[in-house]
């Protein structure tokens, strides 16, 4: 089943059953108002949704047609982001760059940081920042999930995740060492994370969903040209259902937490990576690149993002279907 949020005057918009296609969607006023009141009774709900998107797929009954460009994110609002670093390549190239190496820990505790979730953009939506903080993008995957008691274990939350989609976890690079110096998590280097125009159930995904994961290569483009093509079930050293065990070691997980999995990364035949033009995977953010630029060179050759630019984030199935429809966010600048 595939589910996105119309833009609306209501704050929550107004959910939406889209086909399989991307084609066309059903507004359910009559089932749920909006994604967190159906996440809030999932159980007695998404099988009506069910329903309807049986129908939609067999051209039956009213729809009208579907545009990433109306969408709001998924869950406009939320209760609660925690994004994780699941990616452990990207981890390494990073600290790699700068002379540091990675703590064995990180290979048993995951890494996590307490996002804002009040205000998240829709998957055309522009990114305001400024420039001079170094805007970069991040393309990951995400998972929403329903309620968890406190200290559930992995296979319970495995069976608690209601849906997946793509998430682009913006950050400024440029005020993250200042905010990492005082050890209090990052505020102002995470501005608001865009997300992909549908949300879909696991099984929607087939057998590119196994053990927590999306086994489908996670396709960026930055200005039109390639950026990167990582596959996100390789190299995994945390799935999601570990990442959401982690979360709710000491806390009870409420339905509508979003649960991100991290920049997407790929250790490839060279030792930390190749651009898409090399013939690599490339990088699912820029970061990773001047990372690699700096090992080879001494220092990055690569711009963060600046005013205009455009980077596109998207998944295709096997039989290249868009999965989640595009995130297409434009950068502009806010200036001094």
């Amino acid at each position: 089943m595939k589910l996105a949020t119309l833009k609306t005057s209501r704050r929550d918009g107004q959910l939406v059953v889209v086909d399989r296609a991307l084609t066309r969607c059903r507004a359910v006023p009559d089932i749920s108002p909006h994604l967190q009141f159906a996440m809030d009774h999932w159980d007695d709900l998404s099988p009506r949704l069910e329903g309807v998107y049986a129908e939609l797929n067999a051209g039956i009954g009213p729809g009208q047609p579907f545009s990433a460009a109306d969408c709001a994110a998924p869950l406009p609002r939320a209760y609660q982001l925690v994004d994780g670093s699941a990616y452990l390549n990207h981890v390494q190239l990073v600290r790699r760059a700068r002379g540091a190496t990675v703590p064995n820990y990180y290979h048993t505790d995951p890494l996590m940081y307490q996002g804002g979730s009040d205000s998240l953009l829709g998957a055309c939506d522009e990114v305001w920042a400024r420039e001079a903080d170094g805007i970069d993008f991040e393309a990951e995957l995400a998972v929403v999930t329903g309620d968890l008691a406190l200290g559930s274990d992995a296979a319970a939350c495995a069976r608690s995740i209601r849906l997946v989609m793509l998430m682009n976890d913006v950050s400024l690079r440029n005020l993250i060492p200042n905010e990492m110096r005082k050890e209090m998590g990052l505020i102002q280097a995470k501005p608001a994370s865009s997300f992909s125009p549908v949300a879909v159930t696991p099984d929607e995904l087939g057998d590119a969903w196994r053990d927590s994961k999306v086994h489908l290569p996670m396709r960026v483009h930055l200005n039109g040209e390639p950026f990167g093509k990582a596959n996100a079930g390789e190299a995994v050293a945390f799935n999601f259902a570990q990442l959401i065990a982690h979360l709710s070691r000491t806390r009870r997980v409420q339905a509508g937490s979003i649960v991100g999995g991290g920049t997407v990364s790929n250790k490839q035949d060279t030792l930390w990576g190749s651009s898409v033009a090399r013939g690599g995977v490339g990088y699912s953010c820029i970061a990773e690149l001047r990372s690699y630029e700096t090992i080879e060179s001494g220092q990055p050759a690569t711009a963060y993002m600046r005013d205009g630019d455009r980077v596109r984030i998207e998944m295709l199935d096997a039989n290249g279907n868009s999965v989640f429809g595009a995130i297409d966010n434009t950068v502009r600048d806010l200036g001094r």
